[in-house]
């Protein structure tokens, strides 16, 4: 795994100083800590860090062709680079080392922007072909490697792995992106194409971005989908056998490195079936490692340890204490943006455990939005049957009033707490998944926000994110349809996000067998009846690890990478939320209502309300505002070791 970075002069032909090329290059150090080098011709620079996994002795970057008219800079990996290069070979390329870089090189001058559509992988990549004068940006399907890039004051395009690298460039533009705070305040986090600053972008999972010199624009172009198509009649044994078979390749594929290999086990459905299929592919044992909670509410580890005990892993366990909340301002930094999953404190107690041991670490991310396996997925289809049996002119009255009217009872059994339900029946599907996944309420931002904010919306609300993709899955399926959404918004950033930023603080590589796009396509074919059935979510998983993994790890709840925020909240965090909610910083950017956060955190903290996911959003926002807004451009934005 890598970091990239890049500056083009649109206009001409000017001089790019390799100090300031350097210098964004290095504050990405972390991703890349084996080598760095970077690549300088008229009008264009190319910088790149080097976590080395393949071909340790010759694949260098930034990498070019024979003639040197070609130059990339890569992030990731290209998982079928082998069954590439022969083909490659036949069209005449003559291959100097054995790297995947060197595959996109040559898959680019045979195919040229169509190149991306032969790879499978997890990648971004920049290259600069002279001759063509043209500076090409590619992302993957699933966006599990990140890209951002910018227009800098002085015209020049620039671009990188992560924030941090354009917030070094002189001059950049450090305003807030208002929209983008709505996003944040409603999903916890900022979302594909925004980024919480108005002068840079994300470029899109699944997309390209051209840019030829002498363009006045960039092209960005879609090349990949899924199509949630349904129409796949396979028998449920056959669909069993043919998951399995399409997993064990998808594994396989990322067990290839030259570096020390293993997994995350959380003791979840889909980490343990990645580590079951690895196990049967290795001769030796599979290093494993998970993360133990102190609190046993939130631990899986004796999960765990039934799946290493079962297949003989070599397995590294590490314990956090309840508290472990101290990472606080490094994750500010880390992340460049507000980020409000509080999950990445453990995530990144799980990386940090993993580099001591390995340098690569599968897992099992991207499982529950592909099979359908979130316990919310249960909740919205019981909800879209009712809102199906009702017209809308009876339902949205009825139920908007009584959303309005019932108590908030977080105090009560789950079967009594019928606010949200009512809320969410009182909205059409798509806005009913929006107001379900969101972690400050509608109504809550209303009062949360201040009204000279709110006028700076102009009227935008965070749903279009979801309306948007809801009018590009072109499908009506209930499940399908949510599951579409998640993959282009939760999972690219919330969880591709997290664990990105996670593993490259400690230079580990990630890798997500169950985001290869072929074994995507497959599932998004399959009924919706093989992943949802009788109320139990991953019901094709699971029925295909039933001989391999232990039925109660299989078919017990769901129970998710989380922390005890509300209490932290209430206990050692309590004074430094109530100092940080009512203090000056938050009051300097007049975003904010003084008396709804006083109320919030008095509601909270007395045991009334739990308020936690809020506050915990507006505590991050504001370790964002001091460690990245108020960060002077020539500070280092992450600490390194």
């Amino acid at each position: 795994m890598c970091g990239i970075v890049g500056i083009l002069d649109p206009r001409g032909q000017g001089e790019i100083e390799k100090r300031l090329l350097e210098r964004m290059n290095e504050t990405q150090l972390h991703r890349g800590p084996d080598a760095g080098g970077v690549h300088i011709e008229p009008g264009v620079g190319l910088g790149h860090r080097r976590l080395s996994i393949i071909d340790l002795s010759t694949g260098q970057q930034p990498m070019a062709n024979a003639d040197g008219s070609v130059v990339v800079i890569f992030n990731g990996e290209i998982y079928n680079f082998q069954a590439l290069i022969p083909e490659l070979g036949k069209l005449g390329y003559a291959f100097r080392t054995r790297s995947d870089t060197e595959a996109i090189i040559h898959a680019w001058e045979a195919w040229g922007e169509l190149c991306v559509e032969r790879l499978r992988g997890m990648f971004a990549f920049a290259l600069w072909d002279r001759n063509r004068s043209t500076l090409f940006l590619a992302r993957d399907r699933l966006g599990v490697k990140p890209l951002h890039y910018a227009t800098a004051p002085d015209g020049r395009f620039v671009f990188g792995s992560e924030l941090k690298s354009l917030l070094a460039y002189p001059g950049f533009d450090r305003a807030i992106d208002p929209c983008a705070v709505e996003e944040y305040f409603a999903l916890g986090y900022v979302a594909e194409p925004r980024t919480i600053f108005a002068a840079a972008r994300k470029l899109p999972p699944a997309h390209t971005l051209t840019f030829r010199r002498g363009a006045a624009e960039p092209v960005l172009r879609r090349y990949w989908d899924p199509r949630f198509t349904l129409d796949n009649r396979l028998g449920v044994d056959d669909a069993v056998d043919e998951l399995r078979a399409r997993l064990a390749q998808s594994v396989e594929l990322r067990m290839i490195a030259d570096v020390p290999l293993g997994a995350f086990l959380s003791g979840g459905v889909d980490s343990s079936a990645v580590v079951a299929t690895m196990a049967g592919l290795s001769q030796a044992p599979v290093n494993t490692c998970s993360i133990a909670f102190s609190d046993p509410s939130f631990d899986e580890s004796t999960f765990a340890q039934q799946v290493s005990d079962r297949y003989h892993t070599r397995h590294f366990v590490d314990r956090v204490d309840s508290d472990d909340f101290d990472l606080i301002d490094d994750l500010a930094r880390l992340y460049d943006e507000p980020f409000a999953d509080s999950s990445a404190i453990p995530t990144y107690r799980v990386c940090q455990l993993a580099r001591k041991h390995v340098t690569v670490a599968l897992s099992g991310d991207g499982g529950d939005e592909s099979f359908g396996g979130y316990r919310r997925y249960r909740f919205h289809l019981a909800e879209e049957r009712m809102r199906r049996a009702l017209p809308p002119s009876v339902r949205r009255p009825m139920f908007s009033f009584l959303g309005q009217v019932y108590p908030k009872a977080d105090w009560a059994p789950r079967y009594l707490r019928a606010k949200s339900t009512f809320e969410a029946l009182g909205r059409d599907d798509v806005g009913a998944y929006f107001h379900s996944m969101s972690i400050v309420r509608e109504g809550m931002r209303q009062r949360l926000f201040s009204g000279a904010f709110k006028a700076r919306l102009g009227g935008y609300h965070a749903s279009e994110v979801f309306q948007r993709h809801a009018r590009a899955a072109d499908t009506d399926d209930p499940l399908a349809l949510i599951q579409y959404i998640d993959l282009k918004t939760y999972l690219v950033g919330d969880i591709n996000t997290k664990v990105d930023r996670a593993s490259m603080a400690h230079s580990l590589e990630v890798r997500e067998p169950l985001m290869d796009h072929p074994l995507v396509e497959w599932l998004a074919s399959l009924p919706s009846s093989l992943k949802m059935r009788a109320g139990e979510g991953k019901w094709l998983l699971k029925r295909s690890m039933d001989s391999r993994l232990p039925a109660d790890l299989l078919y017990r709840p769901k129970m998710g990478f989380s922390v005890p925020l509300a209490k932290w909240l209430r206990g050692p965090l309590r004074d430094r939320l109530r100092s940080t909610l009512l203090g000056e910083r938050l009051a300097a950017t007049g975003y904010f209502d003084h008396r709804s956060l006083r109320e919030l955190v008095d509601a909270h903290q007395s045991g009334r309300r739990d308020y936690s996911s809020p506050l915990w959003a507006l505590l991050m926002f504001d370790a964002f505002l001091r460690n990245v807004v108020d960060c002077a451009a020539e500070r280092p934005l992450l600490k390194t070791a």
